[in-house]
């Protein structure tokens, strides 16, 4: 029985893990320490055991984020969240919640205090009360209040909601940026570039990356085609979808090597996200081999 309860339970707290820490290995590495501690307890002095499971996970995430700052200090070049194919079997099976697990959503996530992040992902993506967040965080009502309304603003004052996307429009666009970049057209391709596109890269230090932000039309145009010629000749793409949007897959004989988010604005690209740390593409490949 109490193997069925955790199970019951464990998309939704897998869920709030990935949104509180961006990443699938942190995520399942919470729920492993959730299960252990499940197992430690006398359930039958547990009166709602889905309260206490997803007070168990938030309270590990809130510790794993203090490390976790810690380490995103010394991590080489810019972090990106871990991306999760939403097309596809994989732990984000509630599609009707994709919005709360947009790349830029969670990315803007990443700026909020623990606390902060914690009231956000429990009232916006799951619905629990102020009084609920609080007795989960162990906080007064009027703190997680004051937590929720402080998370909100912030992430009201970022771009983080996308507008519907037409799947095909969006792909035409892309292959129209895919055949200026392959023809080497440097001005083709900053003709289709905002001109204040933002082009981030996680390399994460294990591959080749922009370990900052590069900005401006000529200056992501000139950065984007050096690094299509790194890739190589046998680089495949292919469309895909990915926290709730379309996503070009980058891969070849070796297995992915991007996940690259994309948006437009006024038919040009406005920021493209570049997911290329390996240890952040091994659940898109996990989820590639899935029939």
């Amino acid at each position: 029985m109490s193997d069925e309860v955790f199970e019951q339970q464990r998309g939704r707290m897998f869920g709030i893990a990935y949104r509180m820490l961006g990443t699938v290995t942190d995520a399942e590495e919470v729920l492993q320490d959730a299960w252990l501690r499940w197992q430690g307890v006398d359930h039958a002095t547990v009166a709602n055991p889905t309260g206490f499971l997803v007070t168990t996970v938030t309270n590990l995430c809130l510790n794993q984020l203090t490390s976790a700052r810690a380490r995103r200090e010394t991590y080489i070049g810019e972090w990106l969240p871990e991306p999760v194919l939403t097309s596809r079997p994989g732990p984000l099976e509630v599609v009707a919640e994709r919005e709360e697990v947009s790349y830029a959503l969670l990315t803007v996530l990443e700026r909020l205090t623990p606390p902060e992040r914690a009231a956000y992902v429990l009232r916006e993506a799951f619905g629990y009360s102020h009084r609920e967040v609080a007795e989960l965080i162990g906080t007064t009502e009027v703190n997680a209040r004051q937590l929720h309304a402080r998370a909100r603003k912030h992430v009201a004052g970022e771009d983080t909601r996308s507008q519907p996307v037409d799947p095909k429009h969006w792909q035409t666009l892309v292959n129209r940026f895919l055949a200026a970049a392959h023809r080497g057209d440097l001005e083709g391709l900053t003709e289709l570039l905002a001109a204040d596109v933002v082009s981030r890269s996680d390399g994460g230090g294990v591959v080749t990356a922009a370990r900052n932000p590069v900005v401006g039309a000529d200056r992501v145009a000139r950065y984007l085609l050096g690094s299509l010629t790194k890739f190589g000749t046998d680089v495949e793409f292919i469309f895909a979808e990915a926290n709730g949007e379309p996503v070009m897959l980058a891969s070849d004989p070796t297995g992915v090597r991007a996940v690259c988010f994309i948006t437009f604005t006024a038919d040009r690209i406005a920021t493209l996200d570049l997911a290329m740390n390996p240890a952040k593409l091994r659940t898109v490949e996990r989820q590639l081999t899935v029939a």
